[in-house]
């Protein structure tokens, strides 16, 4: 049952190896653990074995739906000693260590022990398949949504649970409607950029094209004295999948774009015309790079080091995910010159920006009875009670939750949230992807790529997007697709 997780786990090992040869740099531990990313679901309660003692009413019975658990009353008797796997090492002795105690206030019998791990994608993928891995943990994208109910508890169906939460957040850990990750947080995904340098470039409104955008760089580099307008990150490698962050919804508007016009598209990453879609995106950094408005040696990118570079005004802008807001404004003194702007990319004169579900909690199947009580009490814990995503920058997908103050810039942008896969092709995007060696999500090899022709090689953007597409088509054929 987990014999593609072992083949995504060798894909996954094997990309990694690629980029690193390629680019002769690669990313640190310390700099994969800041990995946001971009994107479950496990068997019915009955089918996992959840008879459990339901230690606030007594007696054996089987465990409470998670939609129908009350913070305070149910399992407050319950006793575990939970091991939590996170990819937020930087929380580990801070934050996470004040959310136990705040917890334990509530359930003084739970013992949560939280195990940071830096190169998280990579590490979770491998001890998933011993299936003693802990009790909680984020579960990764190499996980496919058929096989979820082989690793994680099924909270319940998408129906109980969107009564609560934002039902389109809960597609990522789907599977039919049963849901076996819970969102931390959502992410939007835009642009980060510092303020006052862009008041001293002279850019007084946000730029809404590709076009705007370069010129607004342009600006930068010509009236300030930043080190790089756009910095890309490129040596810390991970960063480079974000820019697959903004392909879907944010530059097409259509929700649908992920799974019609990306997965069973005819050359989703031929040029529009029109400054919209895939193409769109991805130029934007290749004209950025090959204008010399980046970073002069992207070999020499330092994640760390980018914070405070950011607050102090030697940098213009990065494009990451709203999840790094908040460690912009803590590297250094000027928290009120970072801001948050969509992607510049506009539909029909309407600018959009994807928004979707960061890291999702997943519970161990293995774990025992009362583990699994504990887990979900915490989880439920924190996503209701915690001001988790409000401190990372993100939206609470709790329903009606306020936005953070960091996106107000976003006003007026429309959030587009992908709608789930049709039934029976939960995982078509996912064998596409893996088939096509493209790595969307996961790998960044586009952007990477794209960084290193736009620097020394021969191929314009139009060659690297007839070669995207032929990669991309040949894996549609051999799934079943019939490029439309």
């Amino acid at each position: 049952m987990k014999k593609k997780l072992v083949k995504r786990l060798f894909a996954l090992t094997t990309a990694s190896v690629m980029a690193v040869s390629l680019t002769a740099c690669g990313s640190s531990g310390d700099q994969k653990k800041e990995e946001s990313n971009n994107a479950g679901d496990a068997g019915d309660a009955g089918d996992d074995g959840n008879d459990a003692e339901n230690s606030s009413g007594g007696g054996s019975s089987e465990l409470k739906a998670y939609a129908d658990i009350e913070l305070g009353k149910d399992y407050t008797d319950v006793s575990a000693d939970l091991k939590f796997l996170t990819h937020k090492t930087d929380a580990v002795d801070n934050k996470f260590a004040a959310y136990v105690e705040e917890f334990k206030k509530m359930y003084p019998n739970v013992n949560i022990e939280y195990e940071g791990i830096t190169d998280y994608a990579n590490d979770i993928t491998t001890r998933l398949t011993t299936g003693d891995w802990g009790d909680i943990c984020m579960v990764p994208t190499t996980v496919d949504k058929d096989e979820l109910e082989n690793f994680f508890v099924n909270f319940g169906s998408k129906t109980d649970l969107s009564g609560k939460y934002e039902a389109n957040m809960l597609n990522n850990y789907a599977y039919g409607d049963s849901v076996y990750g819970i969102p931390s947080m959502a992410n939007v995904q835009g642009v980060i950029y510092n303020k006052k340098v862009f008041e001293q470039a002279g850019v007084t409104q946000l730029p809404k094209t590709p076009d705007e955008f370069l010129a607004a760089l342009k600006s930068i580099k010509e009236k300030t004295d930043v080190e790089a307008p756009l910095y890309t990150n490129f040596a810390a490698q991970w960063t480079m999948s974000a820019w697959d962050a903004y392909i879907d919804g944010g530059s097409t508007g259509d929700p649908d774009f992920n799974h019609q016009g990306l997965t069973k598209g005819k050359d989703p990453f031929a040029d529009r015309g029109d400054g919209t879609g895939p193409f769109a995106v991805y130029n934007v950094l290749y004209e950025a790079v090959k204008q010399g408005l980046t970073e002069e040696d992207p070999t020499t990118t330092d994640w760390e080091g980018s914070k405070g570079m950011l607050n102090n005004g030697k940098i213009g802008c990065m494009v990451l995910g709203s999840w790094a807001v908040t460690q912009m404004q803590q590297a250094g003194d000027n928290a009120s010159d970072i801001g948050y702007m969509a992607f510049p990319i506009s539909v029909d004169g309407k600018q959009y920006a994807a928004a979707g579900p960061d890291y999702c909690y997943g519970i161990n199947v293995n774990s025992s009875d009362d583990n699994k009580a504990a887990a979900m009490c915490y989880i439920k814990w924190l996503v209701e009670e915690s001001d988790f995503a409000q401190s990372e920058g993100g939206l609470s997908i709790v329903t009606g939750a306020e936005y953070p103050e960091a996106l107000a810039a976003l006003e007026g942008v429309e959030l587009v949230v992908n709608n789930a896969a049709p039934e029976g092709e939960e995982t078509l995007f996912n064998d596409v992807n893996n088939d096509s060696e493209l790595g969307l999500n996961v790998s960044g090899a586009i952007a990477i790529e794209i960084v290193e022709e736009a620097i020394g090689g021969t191929k314009t953007m139009a060659d690297l997007s007839a070669e995207w597409n032929e990669k991309w088509t040949a894996a549609q054929e051999s799934n079943g697709v019939k490029p439309q």
